[in-house]
């Protein structure tokens, strides 16, 4: 797995990640407003035919780009993302459970009304999943674990990636909330 560059508007807000090719052009075409950290890789490129000197550009693990600063971005819920936010624990037995023997499952059914959205979706093992069914936790005599959550756009940005830097951890983890240990997951 390659290195991913945090990418962030003027404001300072994660809006994802990007290669470390995609971060040189952006500094090629004077996208790049302000870094954070120390190199996290260095492109070479090509041999200047005076000199004799190879180009070099150093890429650092964090880069706000120019442009309009959106207020909010998608929050697109997923399994894996979903499964990271939970621990990899079923939010009904409290086992944890490899990602693979992990389902998505709507507090209230979707049969029944329930949304397709974070604050009704937990993980849950295929046991437990199948047990609950077409019913509510309260009616399948299930309790939740814990309560499931909207992640803000940092948490969002830190469960998209399995493999993540200091200096971007250190970034994100200042704007975590409460809701979990998310030191668990890094």
């Amino acid at each position: 797995m390659s290195i991913a560059i945090l990418r962030l508007d003027l404001a300072g807000q994660p809006r994802g990640w990007c290669s470390p090719e995609q971060a040189a052009t952006a500094y090629v075409k004077g996208d790049v407003s302000w870094t954070l950290g120390d190199p996290a890789i260095i492109l070479h490129g090509g041999v200047q035919r005076i000199s004799g000197r190879q180009s070099l550009l150093e890429i650092p693990p964090i880069i706000a780009m120019r442009g309009r600063v959106v207020g909010s971005f998608s929050l697109s819920l997923n399994n894996k993302a979903l499964f990271r936010r939970d621990q990899h624990i079923c939010l009904y037995c409290g086992h944890e459970t490899h990602r693979s023997l992990l389902t998505r499952d709507h507090v209230i059914p979707v049969s029944r009304g329930g949304r397709d959205v974070w604050a009704n979706c937990v993980s849950a093992c295929k046991s437990c999943n199948n047990r609950k069914g077409d019913r509510t936790p309260e009616e399948a005599d299930m309790p939740l674990l814990a309560v499931p959550f909207t992640p803000n756009p940092w948490e969002y940005t830190f469960l998209e990636r399995d493999r993540i830097l200091g200096d971007q951890m250190e970034y994100l983890r200042q704007q975590f909330s409460d809701h979990r240990n998310w030191s668990r997951v890094a």
